[in-house]
């Protein structure tokens, strides 16, 4: 992770790079094997599942639901203390079970991280990704929407 305004913001590495090109776009794609059809997240360059160095980009619909979440008491960054309470959850994608991704849950793409009352999420509940403004970096973070507001 980079640190940008005093906020957290990842490090793009090669093997990621295409991920945050297309979220850039306002697409979310997860990293697939070519040879076994396995998608896979964190991105790597060989399959875990057939050793495949082959892999393509694939368009993710979007859609998920909370696997996990958590909300930080106090803050463990200075920087996200003005924001608290916010959350993090763990998003597990419904056309990709086996991916999950970490992000927030807020009530419009350039919403603050508090946006969201943390008593409104629960585990299971469906969310569609959204893209935030580019921040500092020049990052475009895939947020969470829920699906019943």
């Amino acid at each position: 992770m980079s640190e940008t305004s005093g906020l957290l913001s990842p490090l793009v590495d090669g093997d990621g790079a295409p991920f945050w090109e297309y979220a850039a776009r306002g697409e979310l794609r997860v990293q697939t094997c070519a040879s076994c059809d396995e998608p896979r997240f964190p991105p790597r360059p060989c399959c875990p599942h057939c050793q495949s160095f082959d892999s393509e980009w694939r368009k993710a619909g979007g859609r998920g639901r909370i696997w996990s979440y958590v909300v930080p008491h106090p803050p463990l960054l200075a920087a996200y203390a003005a924001l608290a309470p916010y959350n993090a959850v763990v998003v597990e994608l419904l056309d990709a079970p086996r991916v999950r991704l970490v992000g927030n849950v807020v009530s419009a793409p350039d919403a603050p991280l508090d946006s969201v009352d943390p008593a409104r999420l629960r585990i299971g509940a469906g969310v569609k990704v959204a893209f935030a403004p580019p921040d500092g970096a020049g990052l475009r973070m895939p947020r969470w929407l829920l699906e019943r507001p």
